[in-house]
Protein backbone atom coordinates (compact mmCIF):
# COMPACT_ATOMS: atom_id res chain seq x y z
CA UNK A 1 0.00 0.00 0.00
CA UNK A 2 1.41 3.37 -0.98
CA UNK A 3 1.99 5.40 2.19
CA UNK A 4 1.61 9.12 1.51
CA UNK A 5 -1.03 11.79 1.72
CA UNK A 6 -2.38 13.16 -1.53
CA UNK A 7 -1.23 16.70 -2.19
CA UNK A 8 -4.13 17.70 -4.46
CA UNK A 9 -7.73 16.57 -4.94
CA UNK A 10 -9.23 16.64 -8.43
CA UNK A 11 -12.93 15.95 -8.80
CA UNK A 12 -14.43 15.35 -12.19
CA UNK A 13 -18.12 16.22 -12.41
CA UNK A 14 -17.69 19.40 -10.36
CA UNK A 15 -20.94 20.92 -11.63
CA UNK A 16 -22.99 17.75 -11.18
CA UNK A 17 -25.66 16.65 -8.74
CA UNK A 18 -23.36 14.53 -6.57
CA UNK A 19 -20.93 17.42 -6.11
CA UNK A 20 -23.82 19.73 -5.25
CA UNK A 21 -25.45 17.44 -2.68
CA UNK A 22 -22.48 15.63 -1.14
CA UNK A 23 -18.99 16.72 -2.18
CA UNK A 24 -19.07 20.44 -1.37
CA UNK A 25 -20.53 19.84 2.12
CA UNK A 26 -17.89 17.16 2.73
CA UNK A 27 -15.09 19.46 1.58
CA UNK A 28 -16.21 22.30 3.87
CA UNK A 29 -16.45 19.88 6.81
CA UNK A 30 -12.92 18.62 6.11
CA UNK A 31 -11.61 22.19 6.04
CA UNK A 32 -13.41 22.96 9.30
CA UNK A 33 -11.78 19.98 11.03
CA UNK A 34 -8.37 20.92 9.66
CA UNK A 35 -8.27 17.82 7.44
CA UNK A 36 -8.07 19.63 4.09
CA UNK A 37 -5.35 22.08 3.17
CA UNK A 38 -4.47 21.10 -0.39
CA UNK A 39 -5.58 22.38 -3.82
CA UNK A 40 -9.06 21.18 -4.85
CA UNK A 41 -9.47 21.22 -8.63
CA UNK A 42 -12.96 20.89 -10.09
CA UNK A 43 -13.25 19.68 -13.68
CA UNK A 44 -16.40 19.82 -15.81
CA UNK A 45 -17.79 20.90 -19.16
CA UNK A 46 -20.21 23.68 -18.27
CA UNK A 47 -18.74 26.86 -19.74
CA UNK A 48 -18.05 28.05 -16.20
CA UNK A 49 -15.21 29.89 -14.48
CA UNK A 50 -13.84 29.67 -10.95
CA UNK A 51 -16.17 32.33 -9.56
CA UNK A 52 -19.17 30.38 -10.82
CA UNK A 53 -17.86 27.19 -9.19
CA UNK A 54 -17.46 29.05 -5.88
CA UNK A 55 -21.01 30.37 -6.21
CA UNK A 56 -22.22 26.82 -6.87
CA UNK A 57 -20.37 25.60 -3.78
CA UNK A 58 -21.96 28.31 -1.62
CA UNK A 59 -25.42 27.52 -2.95
CA UNK A 60 -24.80 23.83 -2.21
CA UNK A 61 -23.77 24.55 1.36
CA UNK A 62 -26.73 26.85 2.01
CA UNK A 63 -29.04 24.00 1.04
CA UNK A 64 -27.12 21.05 2.52
CA UNK A 65 -25.77 21.74 5.98
CA UNK A 66 -25.13 25.47 6.13
CA UNK A 67 -22.23 27.80 5.34
CA UNK A 68 -19.47 28.11 7.92
CA UNK A 69 -18.01 31.51 7.05
CA UNK A 70 -14.39 30.80 8.01
CA UNK A 71 -14.31 27.29 6.56
CA UNK A 72 -15.99 28.38 3.33
CA UNK A 73 -13.56 31.27 2.89
CA UNK A 74 -10.67 28.82 3.31
CA UNK A 75 -12.27 26.37 0.87
CA UNK A 76 -12.58 29.15 -1.73
CA UNK A 77 -8.83 29.75 -1.53
CA UNK A 78 -8.21 26.05 -2.22
CA UNK A 79 -10.66 25.75 -5.12
CA UNK A 80 -9.47 25.77 -8.72
CA UNK A 81 -11.41 25.02 -11.87
CA UNK A 82 -10.80 23.54 -15.32
CA UNK A 83 -13.58 23.71 -17.89
CA UNK A 84 -13.52 21.46 -20.93
CA UNK A 85 -14.56 18.28 -22.70
CA UNK A 86 -13.17 15.05 -21.23
CA UNK A 87 -12.25 13.85 -24.72
CA UNK A 88 -10.18 16.95 -25.43
CA UNK A 89 -6.48 16.67 -24.50
CA UNK A 90 -6.46 20.44 -23.90
CA UNK A 91 -8.70 19.91 -20.86
CA UNK A 92 -6.04 17.72 -19.28
CA UNK A 93 -3.25 20.10 -20.26
CA UNK A 94 -5.21 22.70 -18.29
CA UNK A 95 -5.52 20.26 -15.38
CA UNK A 96 -1.77 19.63 -15.44
CA UNK A 97 -1.18 23.39 -15.13
CA UNK A 98 -3.62 23.74 -12.25
CA UNK A 99 -1.94 20.88 -10.40
CA UNK A 100 1.31 22.85 -10.53
CA UNK A 101 3.78 21.22 -8.15
CA UNK A 102 1.46 18.46 -6.90
CA UNK A 103 3.18 15.07 -7.18
CA UNK A 104 0.54 12.83 -5.61
CA UNK A 105 -2.92 13.97 -6.75
CA UNK A 106 -6.11 12.03 -6.01
CA UNK A 107 -8.53 11.97 -8.95
CA UNK A 108 -12.15 11.50 -7.91
CA UNK A 109 -14.39 10.33 -10.76
CA UNK A 110 -17.80 11.66 -9.69
CA UNK A 111 -19.07 11.03 -13.22
CA UNK A 112 -21.10 8.34 -15.01
CA UNK A 113 -19.17 5.06 -15.48
CA UNK A 114 -19.41 5.40 -19.27
CA UNK A 115 -16.87 8.24 -18.98
CA UNK A 116 -14.36 6.40 -16.77
CA UNK A 117 -12.31 4.94 -19.61
CA UNK A 118 -12.02 8.26 -21.44
CA UNK A 119 -10.90 10.14 -18.34
CA UNK A 120 -8.45 7.47 -17.18
CA UNK A 121 -6.82 7.30 -20.61
CA UNK A 122 -6.52 11.08 -20.76
CA UNK A 123 -5.01 11.17 -17.27
CA UNK A 124 -2.37 8.72 -18.42
CA UNK A 125 -1.61 10.57 -21.68
CA UNK A 126 -1.33 13.93 -19.91
CA UNK A 127 1.00 12.54 -17.23
CA UNK A 128 -1.58 13.44 -14.56
CA UNK A 129 -1.79 9.79 -13.44
CA UNK A 130 1.84 9.48 -12.39
CA UNK A 131 2.06 9.12 -8.60
CA UNK A 132 -1.72 9.51 -8.39
CA UNK A 133 -4.65 7.74 -6.80
CA UNK A 134 -8.06 7.31 -8.42
CA UNK A 135 -11.36 7.34 -6.50
CA UNK A 136 -14.25 5.75 -8.38
CA UNK A 137 -17.91 6.46 -7.62
CA UNK A 138 -20.53 3.69 -7.74
CA UNK A 139 -22.20 2.02 -9.54
CA UNK A 140 -19.07 0.04 -10.36
CA UNK A 141 -20.34 -1.82 -13.36
CA UNK A 142 -23.83 -2.92 -14.32
CA UNK A 143 -23.05 -6.62 -14.09
CA UNK A 144 -19.98 -8.87 -13.79
CA UNK A 145 -18.68 -8.34 -17.35
CA UNK A 146 -18.83 -4.54 -17.20
CA UNK A 147 -17.25 -4.54 -13.72
CA UNK A 148 -14.39 -6.65 -15.06
CA UNK A 149 -14.07 -4.24 -17.98
CA UNK A 150 -13.85 -1.23 -15.66
CA UNK A 151 -11.28 -3.01 -13.52
CA UNK A 152 -9.21 -3.69 -16.63
CA UNK A 153 -9.34 -0.01 -17.61
CA UNK A 154 -8.31 1.18 -14.16
CA UNK A 155 -5.59 -1.43 -13.71
CA UNK A 156 -4.16 -0.49 -17.09
CA UNK A 157 -3.09 2.83 -15.58
CA UNK A 158 -3.18 2.52 -11.77
CA UNK A 159 -2.01 -0.11 -9.29
CA UNK A 160 -4.76 -1.82 -7.28
CA UNK A 161 -3.32 -0.20 -4.14
CA UNK A 162 -4.06 3.21 -5.66
CA UNK A 163 -7.66 2.46 -6.74
CA UNK A 164 -10.40 3.39 -4.27
CA UNK A 165 -13.90 2.17 -5.22
CA UNK A 166 -16.36 4.16 -3.14
CA UNK A 167 -19.22 2.50 -1.34
CA UNK A 168 -20.21 5.43 0.86
CA UNK A 169 -22.10 3.00 3.11
CA UNK A 170 -18.74 1.91 4.50
CA UNK A 171 -18.17 5.51 5.53
CA UNK A 172 -21.06 5.26 7.96
CA UNK A 173 -19.71 4.69 11.45
CA UNK A 174 -22.63 2.46 12.59
CA UNK A 175 -21.84 0.00 9.77
CA UNK A 176 -18.31 -0.40 11.12
CA UNK A 177 -19.59 -0.45 14.68
CA UNK A 178 -20.68 -4.03 13.93
CA UNK A 179 -17.01 -5.04 13.83
CA UNK A 180 -16.38 -3.45 17.23
CA UNK A 181 -19.45 -5.18 18.66
CA UNK A 182 -18.32 -8.56 17.36
CA UNK A 183 -14.58 -8.47 17.95
CA UNK A 184 -14.27 -6.25 21.04
CA UNK A 185 -16.75 -8.24 23.18
CA UNK A 186 -15.81 -11.73 24.33
CA UNK A 187 -19.38 -12.92 24.89
CA UNK A 188 -20.47 -12.34 21.27
CA UNK A 189 -18.17 -14.98 19.82
CA UNK A 190 -19.83 -17.63 21.99
CA UNK A 191 -23.20 -17.36 20.24
CA UNK A 192 -22.57 -15.70 16.87
CA UNK A 193 -22.40 -18.90 14.81
CA UNK A 194 -24.53 -21.72 13.37
CA UNK A 195 -24.72 -23.54 16.71
CA UNK A 196 -26.98 -20.87 18.23
CA UNK A 197 -28.22 -18.70 15.35
CA UNK A 198 -31.23 -20.01 13.46
CA UNK A 199 -31.52 -17.25 10.82
CA UNK A 200 -30.45 -13.69 10.12
CA UNK A 201 -32.52 -10.90 8.53
CA UNK A 202 -31.20 -7.67 7.05
CA UNK A 203 -33.72 -4.98 6.15
CA UNK A 204 -33.02 -1.67 4.42
CA UNK A 205 -36.32 0.18 4.16
CA UNK A 206 -37.06 3.63 2.77
CA UNK A 207 -40.43 5.35 3.15
CA UNK A 208 -39.94 7.45 0.00
CA UNK A 209 -39.75 6.82 -3.74
CA UNK A 210 -37.13 7.62 -6.38
CA UNK A 211 -37.19 11.38 -5.63
CA UNK A 212 -36.85 12.61 -9.20
CA UNK A 213 -34.11 10.11 -10.08
CA UNK A 214 -36.37 7.94 -12.22
CA UNK A 215 -34.05 7.98 -15.24
CA UNK A 216 -31.11 6.68 -13.20
CA UNK A 217 -33.13 4.29 -11.08
CA UNK A 218 -34.88 2.67 -14.02
CA UNK A 219 -31.49 1.60 -15.36
CA UNK A 220 -30.39 0.32 -11.97
CA UNK A 221 -33.03 -1.11 -9.62
CA UNK A 222 -32.83 -2.11 -5.97
CA UNK A 223 -30.47 -5.08 -6.35
CA UNK A 224 -27.85 -3.08 -8.23
CA UNK A 225 -28.41 0.11 -6.24
CA UNK A 226 -28.16 -1.18 -2.67
CA UNK A 227 -28.10 -5.00 -2.36
CA UNK A 228 -24.94 -6.11 -4.18
CA UNK A 229 -22.94 -3.25 -2.67
CA UNK A 230 -24.31 -1.69 0.56
CA UNK A 231 -26.07 -4.72 1.99
CA UNK A 232 -23.38 -7.19 0.98
CA UNK A 233 -20.94 -4.97 2.89
CA UNK A 234 -23.22 -5.17 5.93
CA UNK A 235 -23.43 -8.95 5.44
CA UNK A 236 -19.63 -9.20 5.24
CA UNK A 237 -19.14 -7.22 8.44
CA UNK A 238 -21.70 -9.42 10.18
CA UNK A 239 -20.22 -12.75 9.14
CA UNK A 240 -16.48 -12.36 8.44
CA UNK A 241 -13.87 -14.09 10.57
CA UNK A 242 -11.53 -12.03 12.78
CA UNK A 243 -8.70 -10.69 10.58
CA UNK A 244 -5.15 -11.75 11.35
CA UNK A 245 -4.13 -8.09 11.50
CA UNK A 246 -5.96 -4.77 11.43
CA UNK A 247 -4.40 -3.51 8.21
CA UNK A 248 -6.81 -2.87 5.34
CA UNK A 249 -5.73 -5.86 3.26
CA UNK A 250 -6.22 -8.35 6.11
CA UNK A 251 -9.71 -6.98 6.78
CA UNK A 252 -10.62 -7.04 3.09
CA UNK A 253 -9.26 -10.58 2.73
CA UNK A 254 -11.84 -11.80 5.26
CA UNK A 255 -14.67 -9.95 3.53
CA UNK A 256 -13.83 -11.56 0.21
CA UNK A 257 -13.86 -15.00 1.85
CA UNK A 258 -17.49 -14.40 2.90
CA UNK A 259 -18.59 -13.71 -0.67
CA UNK A 260 -16.61 -16.64 -2.04
CA UNK A 261 -18.64 -18.90 0.26
CA UNK A 262 -21.97 -17.74 -1.22
CA UNK A 263 -23.46 -19.52 -4.23
CA UNK A 264 -25.23 -17.50 -6.94
CA UNK A 265 -28.79 -16.63 -5.93
CA UNK A 266 -31.41 -18.98 -7.35
CA UNK A 267 -34.64 -17.75 -8.93
CA UNK A 268 -36.75 -19.47 -6.26
CA UNK A 269 -34.92 -17.46 -3.59
CA UNK A 270 -35.65 -14.01 -5.02
CA UNK A 271 -38.82 -11.91 -5.15
CA UNK A 272 -38.79 -8.56 -6.94
CA UNK A 273 -41.49 -5.92 -6.49
CA UNK A 274 -42.40 -2.51 -7.90
CA UNK A 275 -44.51 0.05 -6.08
CA UNK A 276 -47.72 1.17 -7.74
CA UNK A 277 -47.14 4.52 -9.40
CA UNK A 278 -43.45 3.93 -10.19
CA UNK A 279 -44.10 3.79 -13.93
CA UNK A 280 -45.62 7.28 -13.77
CA UNK A 281 -42.35 8.76 -12.47
CA UNK A 282 -40.46 11.05 -14.92
CA UNK A 283 -37.75 9.11 -16.74
CA UNK A 284 -39.30 5.70 -16.02
CA UNK A 285 -40.43 3.46 -18.89
CA UNK A 286 -44.18 2.86 -19.02
CA UNK A 287 -43.56 -0.88 -19.19
CA UNK A 288 -40.64 -0.87 -16.75
CA UNK A 289 -39.52 -4.20 -15.30
CA UNK A 290 -37.15 -2.55 -12.81
CA UNK A 291 -37.58 -3.55 -9.19
CA UNK A 292 -38.05 -1.02 -6.39
CA UNK A 293 -38.18 -3.86 -3.85
CA UNK A 294 -36.21 -7.06 -3.52
CA UNK A 295 -36.25 -9.89 -0.99
CA UNK A 296 -33.79 -12.75 -1.25
CA UNK A 297 -32.42 -15.71 0.63
CA UNK A 298 -28.84 -16.93 0.56
CA UNK A 299 -26.49 -19.13 2.56
CA UNK A 300 -22.83 -18.80 3.47
CA UNK A 301 -21.14 -22.16 3.11
CA UNK A 302 -18.47 -21.55 5.72
CA UNK A 303 -17.55 -23.42 8.89
CA UNK A 304 -19.25 -20.74 11.02
CA UNK A 305 -22.44 -20.27 9.00
CA UNK A 306 -23.24 -23.37 6.95
CA UNK A 307 -26.96 -24.14 7.14
CA UNK A 308 -28.01 -20.74 8.46
CA UNK A 309 -30.31 -18.88 6.02
CA UNK A 310 -29.70 -15.15 5.53
CA UNK A 311 -32.66 -13.08 4.37
CA UNK A 312 -32.08 -9.68 2.78
CA UNK A 313 -34.75 -7.21 1.71
CA UNK A 314 -34.67 -3.62 0.57
CA UNK A 315 -37.15 -1.31 -1.02
CA UNK A 316 -38.73 2.05 -1.57
CA UNK A 317 -42.10 3.28 -0.32
CA UNK A 318 -42.05 0.90 2.64
CA UNK A 319 -43.66 1.89 5.97
CA UNK A 320 -40.49 3.32 7.61
CA UNK A 321 -36.97 4.45 6.78
CA UNK A 322 -34.67 2.15 8.70
CA UNK A 323 -31.76 -0.25 8.31
CA UNK A 324 -31.79 -3.10 10.80
CA UNK A 325 -30.35 -6.58 11.36
CA UNK A 326 -32.12 -9.26 13.39
CA UNK A 327 -30.44 -12.54 14.30
CA UNK A 328 -32.92 -15.18 15.55
CA UNK A 329 -31.63 -17.76 18.02
CA UNK A 330 -32.55 -21.43 18.08
CA UNK A 331 -35.13 -22.32 20.73
CA UNK A 332 -33.75 -24.00 23.85
CA UNK A 333 -34.54 -27.66 24.76
CA UNK A 334 -36.77 -26.55 27.64
CA UNK A 335 -39.71 -28.05 29.52
CA UNK A 336 -41.75 -25.01 28.48
CA UNK A 337 -43.93 -25.96 25.47
CA UNK A 338 -42.19 -24.84 22.30
CA UNK A 339 -45.41 -23.21 21.07
CA UNK A 340 -45.22 -20.83 24.03
CA UNK A 341 -41.69 -19.70 23.18
CA UNK A 342 -40.56 -16.87 20.98
CA UNK A 343 -37.01 -17.06 19.69
CA UNK A 344 -34.47 -14.90 21.45
CA UNK A 345 -32.97 -12.35 19.10
CA UNK A 346 -30.14 -9.90 18.65
CA UNK A 347 -31.20 -6.64 17.00
CA UNK A 348 -28.70 -4.22 15.50
CA UNK A 349 -30.16 -1.01 14.11
CA UNK A 350 -27.84 1.01 11.87
CA UNK A 351 -30.14 3.94 11.11
CA UNK A 352 -31.84 6.28 11.70
CA UNK A 353 -30.55 5.78 15.25
CA UNK A 354 -27.97 3.24 16.42
CA UNK A 355 -29.31 0.46 18.67
CA UNK A 356 -28.02 -2.84 20.03
CA UNK A 357 -30.74 -4.89 21.75
CA UNK A 358 -31.35 -8.45 22.92
CA UNK A 359 -34.80 -10.04 22.90
CA UNK A 360 -35.54 -12.62 25.59
CA UNK A 361 -38.33 -14.41 27.46
CA UNK A 362 -39.28 -13.50 31.06
CA UNK A 363 -42.21 -14.22 33.33
CA UNK A 364 -45.24 -12.12 32.55
CA UNK A 365 -46.74 -9.96 35.33
CA UNK A 366 -49.21 -11.70 37.63
CA UNK A 367 -49.48 -15.22 38.97
CA UNK A 368 -48.50 -18.41 37.19
CA UNK A 369 -45.70 -19.28 34.81
CA UNK A 370 -46.87 -17.44 31.72
CA UNK A 371 -43.99 -15.77 29.87
CA UNK A 372 -43.55 -12.78 27.60
CA UNK A 373 -40.92 -11.37 25.28
CA UNK A 374 -39.01 -8.24 26.28
CA UNK A 375 -35.98 -6.44 24.87
CA UNK A 376 -32.91 -5.46 26.84
CA UNK A 377 -31.40 -2.46 25.07
CA UNK A 378 -27.64 -2.53 25.51
CA UNK A 379 -26.98 0.67 23.63
CA UNK A 380 -29.05 3.35 21.96
CA UNK A 381 -27.77 6.60 20.55
CA UNK A 382 -29.14 9.15 18.12
CA UNK A 383 -27.42 9.64 14.81
CA UNK A 384 -24.16 11.18 15.95
CA UNK A 385 -23.01 14.61 14.84
CA UNK A 386 -20.10 12.76 13.36
CA UNK A 387 -18.35 12.83 10.03
CA UNK A 388 -20.58 12.45 7.01
CA UNK A 389 -19.86 9.29 5.04
CA UNK A 390 -18.39 11.21 2.10
CA UNK A 391 -16.13 13.22 4.37
CA UNK A 392 -14.81 10.02 5.90
CA UNK A 393 -14.23 8.11 2.65
CA UNK A 394 -12.62 11.04 0.81
CA UNK A 395 -10.30 11.64 3.74
CA UNK A 396 -9.39 7.96 3.93
CA UNK A 397 -8.65 7.78 0.20
CA UNK A 398 -6.35 10.78 0.34
CA UNK A 399 -4.52 9.16 3.26
CA UNK A 400 -4.20 5.89 1.32
CA UNK A 401 -6.30 3.91 3.83
CA UNK A 402 -8.21 1.33 1.77
CA UNK A 403 -10.18 -0.21 4.65
CA UNK A 404 -13.42 1.53 3.64
CA UNK A 405 -13.20 0.62 -0.05
CA UNK A 406 -14.07 -2.41 -2.14
CA UNK A 407 -11.19 -4.35 -3.67
CA UNK A 408 -11.27 -5.70 -7.23
CA UNK A 409 -11.94 -9.29 -6.19
CA UNK A 410 -14.68 -8.25 -3.76
CA UNK A 411 -16.56 -6.30 -6.46
CA UNK A 412 -16.37 -9.19 -8.90
CA UNK A 413 -17.49 -11.76 -6.30
CA UNK A 414 -20.50 -9.59 -5.39
CA UNK A 415 -21.56 -9.42 -9.05
CA UNK A 416 -21.02 -13.18 -9.42
CA UNK A 417 -23.64 -13.80 -6.74
CA UNK A 418 -26.41 -11.65 -8.27
CA UNK A 419 -25.52 -11.78 -11.98
CA UNK A 420 -27.30 -15.00 -13.03
CA UNK A 421 -30.62 -14.15 -11.45
CA UNK A 422 -30.56 -10.60 -12.82
CA UNK A 423 -30.14 -11.98 -16.32
CA UNK A 424 -33.06 -14.41 -16.07
CA UNK A 425 -35.68 -11.65 -15.92
CA UNK A 426 -37.61 -12.85 -12.86
CA UNK A 427 -41.21 -11.59 -12.48
CA UNK A 428 -42.03 -8.16 -11.09
CA UNK A 429 -44.92 -8.02 -8.60
CA UNK A 430 -46.78 -4.80 -7.82
CA UNK A 431 -47.19 -3.58 -4.24
CA UNK A 432 -49.01 -0.73 -2.59
CA UNK A 433 -46.90 2.12 -1.17
CA UNK A 434 -46.52 2.02 2.62
CA UNK A 435 -46.59 -1.79 2.73
CA UNK A 436 -43.82 -4.35 3.19
CA UNK A 437 -43.68 -5.34 -0.47
CA UNK A 438 -45.80 -7.63 -2.64
CA UNK A 439 -47.69 -10.55 -1.10
CA UNK A 440 -45.48 -12.91 -3.14
CA UNK A 441 -42.67 -12.11 -0.68
CA UNK A 442 -44.12 -14.93 1.43
CA UNK A 443 -42.05 -17.22 -0.80
CA UNK A 444 -38.85 -15.68 0.63
CA UNK A 445 -39.81 -15.27 4.27
CA UNK A 446 -38.04 -16.54 7.39
CA UNK A 447 -39.79 -19.15 9.49
CA UNK A 448 -41.83 -17.12 11.93
CA UNK A 449 -42.03 -14.15 9.56
CA UNK A 450 -40.04 -11.02 8.90
CA UNK A 451 -39.24 -8.76 11.84
CA UNK A 452 -40.60 -5.46 10.57
CA UNK A 453 -38.67 -2.49 11.97
CA UNK A 454 -40.75 -0.09 14.02
CA UNK A 455 -40.39 3.65 13.70
CA UNK A 456 -37.92 5.25 16.09
CA UNK A 457 -40.72 6.52 18.32
CA UNK A 458 -42.44 3.12 18.46
CA UNK A 459 -39.11 1.42 19.21
CA UNK A 460 -38.35 3.76 22.11
CA UNK A 461 -41.84 3.36 23.52
CA UNK A 462 -41.71 -0.43 23.27
CA UNK A 463 -38.35 -0.74 25.00
CA UNK A 464 -39.44 1.75 27.65
CA UNK A 465 -42.50 -0.33 28.41
CA UNK A 466 -40.41 -3.50 28.54
CA UNK A 467 -37.93 -1.93 30.92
Amino acid sequence: MTNFHSDALVFFGATGDLAYKKIFPALQAMVKRGHLNIPVVGVAKAGWNLDQLRARAKDSLEKYGGVDAAAFEKLCTLLRYVDGDYENPATFEGLRKELRDARYPAHYLAIPPVLFETVVEQLAKSNCARGARVIVEKPFGHELVSAQGLNKVLLGVFNEADIFRIDHYLGKRPVNNMLAFRFANAFVEAFWNRTYIKSVQITMAEDFGVQGRGGFYDQTGTIRDVVQNHLFQVLSNLTMEPPARLDSESVRDEKVKVLKAISPIEEKNLVRGQFLGYRDEPGVAKDSKTETFAALKLEINSWRWKGVPFYIRAGKYLPVTCTEIVGKFRKPPTLVPESALTENHLRLRISPEVTIAMGMMVLAPGEGMASQTVEMVASRSPRAADMDAYERVLGAAMEGDASLFAREDYVEEAWRIVDPVLKTGTPIYQYQPNTWGPREVERVTPMGGWSNPASHEESVAASGAAA
